[in-house]
């Protein structure tokens, strides 16, 4: 199978640029078996538990609390802690900030029994999320997991491999992709690199839009199927 390969780590309700990713790729690649990313000096957070929601007018963040692990753990590996009550405090949060959105009743009904979902490893409550989320934006892309890949090396080869793996012939990078990777690789394997150049587009109240939110703001907002969205 031939066509262009995206790669992200399985991030949690991930904002419109995400789903951009997805709409473009043929084919999109978990990147769930690396290490898991970490802000700080030894904290846990990252994109992969948390986002930012428009709540009282601002970009604020929402988390979902994660169990402590060890330098060199694996997304695959960490586990949501549930000792927390973030699902019950998630939902009066979109209610107290979201209710008078124009649909809010219609991405509630996809974005509770999510937010409910009892799963204990956070890559896969984001990639259940992530999928279910697709599909309501009418996103076809067939998706994949490294760990389910056969991939080698490490940072750029290790995306050579696993565009590979999944049959492409095509890497499509992030906007800010350009800093870490060796762009040269990719030609010396024989594979397209293709960069995505996402610029964020207002939806819903443009004088109240606020860029770079979770696609739970998009979905409150308007949720038309992103090709209809990005005509």
């Amino acid at each position: 199978m031939s066509g262009l390969t995206a790669i992200h780590q399985p991030n949690f309700f991930p904002w419109m640029g995400y789903f951009d990713k997805i709409r473009r790729a043929d084919s999109f690649v978990f990147l769930d078996a690396v290490d898991y990313p970490r802000s700080g000096s030894g904290g846990m957070g990252s994109w992969c538990n948390r986002v930012r929601l428009n709540i009282q007018a601002e970009a604020r963040w929402i988390t979902c609390p994660v169990k402590r692990m060890g330098l060199g753990a694996p997304i695959n590996q960490v586990l949501i802690d549930d000792d927390q009550p973030w699902r019950s405090k998630l939902l009066r949060t979109l209610d107290a900030n979201y209710r008078k959105a124009p649909r809010y009743a219609e991405a509630m009904a996809v974005l509770q029994p999510l937010i409910q979902l009892p799963q204990t490893h956070l890559s896969t409550f984001n990639i259940t999320v992530i999928k279910t989320i697709a599909a309501e934006l009418g996103l076809k892309t067939r998706f994949l997991l490294q760990s389910n890949l056969p991939s080698e090396g490490k940072a750029t080869e290790l995306l050579t491999s696993l565009v590979r793996a999944a049959g492409g012939n095509a890497y499509l990078a992030g906007g800010g992709a350009g800093g870490y990777q060796q762009d040269a690789l990719f030609s010396s394997h024989g594979i397209e690199l293709v960069y995505q150049e996402f610029s964020p587009r207002p939806y819903g109240d443009a004088t109240r839009f606020i860029a770079g939110l979770s696609i739970i703001d998009y979905l409150m907002h308007d949720g038309r199927p992103l090709d209809a969205f990005m005509e």
